[in-house]
């Protein structure tokens, strides 16, 4: 969608990308790092995302999880758990912090949210977006949901788990609400993997949030109307629990990254993020 280039980098075998604004663009001060969700890597933010924010004079990053994408450890993926995800992270502001001056701000989907409200436990950031996040109460209510509404789709993420391919149908019904090419559909089920099954029990029971409003920074929480995964009522739980409200983008599945209407949700973390930091 832009001439920006999306670079790639190696942080003790985890993948980073890297968006610059144009050359001569006044950078704004405060960069940001994506984090992604289950079943993906950094490549989640480099279609659209991380060049537009460029563009609008973001120094944009985004980290692949150990064990997925390019990063290393996936002969050891089972093992893995949230914590694990969470030093990721960490390890990628730690570089960031050597680049600029300025902590970057977080901007996490899905599972990347739930690792940012992790995060925020033990580091700081001047800012955080929530997007699509699993909730701090976990995820048995969401996959309760999905059993009662759509077994067969939950069945389909089980074996995704176990790590076997899914067709592009199962793709648009867990990802998308809005028209959709092949070539998309396609493009997106090629970059799903096997995910780590002790991160997803780390999710439901094992290892939920505990954040005091002593360490949450300023927290945009967004969501999607149409989303099977983590639907719109659990977003707004989500901004219950942070005495927030969440803003539910109509029409729109998961996949907000790359839904038609992808611009609308950047647009709305920019104009937050213009104002916030």
């Amino acid at each position: 969608m832009s001439e920006i280039p999306v670079q790639r980098h190696m942080l003790a075998g985890r993948e980073l990308l890297v968006a610059l604004p144009p050359e001569g663009a006044i950078a704004r001060p405060v960069p940001l790092l994506f984090i992604h969700g289950a079943f993906s890597d950094a490549w989640l933010w480099a279609d659209n995302f991380l060049p537009w924010f460029a563009g609008q004079g973001y120094r944009s990053h985004a980290v692949t999880f150990s064990g997925h994408g390019n990063s290393k450890g996936g002969a050891d993926l089972d093992s893995l758990a949230i914590a694990d995800y969470v030093e990721d992270a960490a390890l990628a502001v730690a570089w960031l912090q050597q680049q600029y001056p300025r902590l970057p701000a977080l901007i996490g989907h899905s599972m990347g949210g739930f690792v940012i409200q992790k995060y925020l436990e033990h580091y700081h950031a001047p800012a955080a977006d929530l997007l699509c996040a699993v909730p701090p109460q976990g995820l048995l209510l969401s996959q309760f949901n999905l059993f009662a509404r759509k077994p067969g789709l939950l069945m389909e993420l089980h074996n995704l788990l176990r790590g076997k391919a899914v067709e592009p149908e199962t793709v648009r019904t867990a990802l998308f609400a809005q028209p959709v090419s092949r070539a998309t559909l396609e493009r997106v089920g090629a970059h799903l993997q096997r995910e780590s099954q002790r991160a997803f029990w780390d999710m439901s029971v094992f290892d939920l949030p505990r954040l005091p409003a002593d360490r949450r920074p300023p927290l945009l929480i967004l969501g999607a109307e149409k989303d099977e995964l983590v639907p719109a009522f659990l977003v707004e739980a989500t901004a219950r629990t942070y005495a927030l409200e969440a803003h539910i983008f109509k029409g729109m599945g998961h996949a907000v990254t790359h839904e038609r209407d992808w611009p609308l949700v950047a647009q709305k973390v920019k104009d937050w993020l213009d104002e916030t930091l």
